[in-house]
């Protein structure tokens, strides 16, 4: 815990030197009762008094005035809060591959049903967009919060021939910068932090397997992303056992760590594996509570205001409960 105007506390030391002053009230009335010799008589003209419940509004008053002056030090402490303004690109691989069984009931049908649920544990501040791609990339939908939106596009993926990494990612940080600059446009401060959130399950065959530097490549494709400080998170997806049939006879589509790794390490995100769809939505989750919040430092006096409001409403009750009078 920090205070935004600790100097406040100070206020503590006035605290303390009231409990002394009430410390030293009570021994000065002690001594004016051992002096007074006469016990039957005081017996007689002296009110019983409680026992230590005499001590509670003094000490519930003493209480409210340490708690208040903490509150008026202004306590901060960190915490979780939703971010208001974010853009994600979702980007998934749509290749021929995906019709691979090896993850129930096939990667496609997995991956749809993951990105779904990751877009609806979004929170609502964050802008999520959409990207397909298979030998090409298309934006399917720009960043928004309708996730609605984003749902309906998601079930509407279909297959189709080759990979093309590299345009995936250049076409999602198109999409975050068109958004940006209509963003900035609105008047407001700057635009909001981005992430690509890249999912694929091979390896890039556009503009060629060895082809990740090229310019249209996924290698340079992740430098211009850390360029524009848009990190891609990435996902390699299937299992190294995956096949898909083709022309009559079955072909080996084994996961690509090694080049999604890369990806995300030359783009300053980071690098998952998931091999089935509990653990696809387990990255999701985790991705959107990375995304969706992050840490500040907010004010908690509010508990402190009120613990201090309760303290002196039970000093101020028990003293006229107690002794029809204040301490």
């Amino acid at each position: 815990m920090t205070f935004s105007s600790p100097w406040w506390l100070l206020g503590l030391l006035v605290v303390a030197g009231l409990v002394a002053a009430y410390v030293l009230l009570l021994r000065r009335r002690r001594n004016d009762v051992i002096r007074f010799t006469n016990l039957e008589l005081l017996d007689r003209v002296a009110p019983k008094r409680l026992g230590w419940q005499r001590h509670l509004p003094a000490a519930a008053l003493i209480a409210a005035l340490a708690v208040l002056t903490v509150a008026l030090a202004g306590p901060e402490a960190e915490a979780k809060v939703p971010r208001n303004r974010a853009t994600v690109v979702l980007v998934i691989d749509v290749s021929l591959s995906m019709q691979a069984t090896d993850v129930e009931p096939n990667r496609l049908a997995a991956a749809q049903a993951a990105a779904k649920s990751f877009a609806d544990q979004l929170t609502p501040g964050i802008n999520l967009g959409l990207v397909s791609f298979a030998g090409t990339a298309a934006v399917l939908v720009s960043p928004t919060t309708d996730r609605d939106a984003v749902k309906r596009a998601v079930d509407g993926l279909k297959l189709s021939e080759s990979t093309a990494t590299g345009e995936a990612i250049f076409a999602a940080m198109q999409s975050v910068e068109m958004f940006s600059q209509a963003f900035v446009g609105s008047g407001a401060e700057g635009p909001p932090p981005a992430r690509i959130v890249l999912m694929s399950d091979g390896k890039q065959t556009v503009p060629g397997p060895d082809g990740e530097n090229e310019p249209r490549g996924a290698f340079t494709a992740a430098r211009s992303a850390a360029e524009a400080k848009v990190p891609v998170s990435t996902i390699s997806f299937g299992t190294e056992y995956g096949t898909i049939e083709i022309e009559g006879g079955r072909t080996r589509v084994a996961v690509d760590d090694a080049s999604m790794r890369e990806i995300a390490t030359l783009s300053g995100g980071q690098f998952f594996t998931a091999a089935t769809e509990d653990e696809l939505r387990q990255v999701y989750a985790e991705l959107g509570e990375q995304i969706g919040y992050e840490v500040r430092r907010v004010d908690t006096s509010r508990p402190w205001l009120a613990g201090g409001a309760l303290l002196l409403v039970a000093g101020v009750g028990s003293g006229l409960a107690l002794g029809r009078r204040l301490p």
